[in-house]
């Protein structure tokens, strides 16, 4: 059975994506607590929320990246 190896640049690369998804959903947070009149204490009560959403921006982003490079395949064959 063949190995699958993932190299440390594909993890780095992948965890900064990641960090970028987990901003977002930062950014998400605080706008709804300035939106919604909140305390701002919520920003680390909330944090298993922003966790899980950014873990689903990440996948979110993975079916984009994934769904680009099977097009990309498609047209660079004709």
């Amino acid at each position: 059975m063949k190995d699958i190896v993932i190299t440390k640049a594909i993890q780095k690369r992948e965890f900064f994506v990641w960090l970028a998804c987990f901003v977002v959903a930062n950014i998400v947070n605080v706008a709804s607590i300035v939106k919604f009149q909140t305390p701002w204490h919520e920003i680390f009560t909330q944090l298993g929320y922003v966790v899980v959403l950014s873990i689903l921006l990440y996948g979110l982003v993975a079916v984009v990246r994934i769904a680009w490079h099977l097009f990309a395949r498609v047209l660079s064959k004709k």
